[in-house]
């Protein structure tokens, strides 16, 4: 299972959304560098690093912008470890107007 795959079973597993897109970003780095990598060089972009996550879930109501992100960290702490670099997280309870 890739690491988009992953991503989405363990936030639909932990959050029942109503909504979930999991967005590769990675081609959208190339040629940044990456201060935690081998000698600073350079991303080409490959790979799966950067992940944005679109979600709505009832499990949000009421918790602050923090709370909402430290628990969608927790979950995926396992795939951050692992080498996902960047997850841009945009996240709300139903009825709540999606940040963009």
């Amino acid at each position: 299972m890739n690491t988009r795959a992953k991503i989405e079973t363990k936030l639909a597993e932990a959050f029942a959304p109503e909504h979930l897109e999991i967005i590769d970003e990675s081609h959208l780095h190339a040629g940044h560098h990456h201060a935690d990598s081998d000698h600073h060089a350079t991303f080409d972009g490959s790979g799966e690093t950067h992940f944005r996550v679109r979600l709505v879930s009832a499990a949000f109501a009421g918790q602050s912008r923090v709370a909402r992100h430290r628990a969608i960290n927790r979950v995926l702490q396992d795939e951050l470890d692992a080498g996902v670099h960047a997850l841009a997280i945009e996240v709300s309870a139903p009825g709540e107007a999606r940040r963009r």
